[in-house]
């Protein structure tokens, strides 16, 4: 009998899917061949103002990215190994512990990217980054730079904090001029802002769709498309990338169909950064419960809007991690209410303590706000020996049960 042929489906060159996909791997093989034509290269933090190195024409790659991809294809425990045999504590970031390992051995399959010339450095994200970065730094002499964003105790940005921030934005310029060769342009610079603002509009308006119901997206589609929103947000192929997103969103709600396989009956909000090494896990175990994942801050995180340099420094200054507790809590509140959600899943972090310390008496708050029940795991960004299997199925099924008792009964 002859052995059946499979047919590989091509992919729609069309498709936002493939888009975005496609800007990744222009992203990572552009900083290589900048490096190759003797252009120095950085290493920068997601949350640093890109639209500063977008003007000046610089390519920089993202060490959390490349991180989350090193994790999700499996090799997460094997770096953060050789990071703890050189005296890292297993309790530090697992992206950091990462990022250090590949700083040492220079290759690693699951995803390359060029040793830097620079460091970039911005601690709205934490504070272990500076830390992360500065040891980089040091072992490889090179220069870093830091922008200075501090814990905003209150609810909203105040005017000295700008003029604080705007005072490091514009050093930094200055510092990257002298270590680059490359000249500012305010003319330019305006024009990577109307392009970041176009991009993170097209991004807030795909994660939206999560409103309806039933959602025509799996929410954790916007964990894997987020990676775009960092590393080439002020690019026009990436807010393009974004608008396919957004048609094919608004076409599927029309047609009632979603990348969601299964019957949508409960829909969650996930709360924290995804378990990269076990995404499979984790998705299907909501997936097998018929549960679609409709809310998540971490996405919505990389959408900067604003209508001036000011207004730009204060997104900076307004990120997730940056903001009390009440302005986090509410936040997140709102994204639940307007998704409907009918659950919290909080995702206890390991290697994010600045995340996760003050994430139990904010689920509370959220969870009796939005009336639903809360639920949390243990488990870690990028090592999955962090992480269990059988409490995340145990934590899940109890979830549901609750939404489904809330619901009226057995389903």
């Amino acid at each position: 009998m002859a052995a059946e042929t499979k047919v590989q489906k091509v992919p729609d060159p069309n498709s936002a899917k493939y888009k975005l996909d496609a800007i990744v791997s222009k992203h990572y093989r552009e900083v290589q061949e900048a490096k190759d034509r003797g252009e120095k290269i950085g290493w920068c933090a997601s949350n640093f103002p890109q639209e500063i190195f977008q003007t000046l024409g610089i390519k920089v790659c993202y060490p959390e990215n490349q991180a989350a991809a090193i994790s999700a294809r499996g090799a997460g425990e094997k770096m953060c190994e050789i990071s703890e045999s050189n005296g890292y504590s297993n309790d530090i970031c697992a992206y950091a512990r990462i990022s250090l390992a590949y700083m040492e051995v220079k290759d690693a399959p699951e995803q390359n990217m060029p040793q830097p010339d620079f460091m970039l450095c911005c601690n709205n994200i934490c504070n272990t980054m500076m830390k992360w970065y500065e040891n980089i730094a040091k072992e490889l002499s090179i220069p870093m730079i830091l922008i200075d964003i501090p814990f905003n105790p209150d609810y909203k940005v105040s005017p000295a904090q700008v003029e604080y921030v705007k005072g490091q934005f514009l050093d930094a310029i200055k510092q990257l001029e002298e270590i680059t060769g490359k000249v500012w342009s305010d003319e330019k610079f305006k024009e990577v802002m109307a392009i970041s603002n176009r991009t993170s509009r097209a991004w807030l308006d795909a994660t939206a769709y999560t409103k309806y119901k039933p959602s025509p997206l799996n929410g954790f589609d916007l964990l894997n498309h987020m990676a775009v929103a960092v590393c080439a947000r002020g690019t026009v192929d990436a807010a393009e990338a974004f608008e396919t997103l957004v048609e094919e969103y608004s076409k599927a709600v029309v047609e009632g169909t979603s990348t969601f396989r299964g019957e949508e009956k409960h829909r969650i909000m996930f709360e924290g950064i995804a378990c990269w090494p076990h995404l499979r896990t984790t998705a299907t175990g909501l997936k097998s419960r018929n549960i679609n994942m409709v809310a998540t801050i971490y996405a919505d995180a990389f959408g900067f809007i604003y209508d001036d340099f000011d207004g730009l420094i204060r997104s900076y200054c307004n990120v997730p991690n940056a903001m009390n507790l009440e302005h986090s809590r509410d936040m997140r509140i709102d994204i639940a209410k307007r998704t409907g959600a009918e659950g919290l899943l909080v995702h206890t972090n390991r290697s994010c303590k600045l995340w996760s310390g003050f994430m139990y008496e904010m689920s509370r708050q959220i969870g009796e706000a939005c009336e639903i029940p809360v639920t949390s795991f243990d488990g870690d960004q990028a090592d999955p020996r962090n992480f269990s299997a059988a409490q995340y199925e145990t934590r899940v099924q109890g979830l549901t049960e609750i939404m489904e008792s809330n619901k009226g009964g057995m389903m």
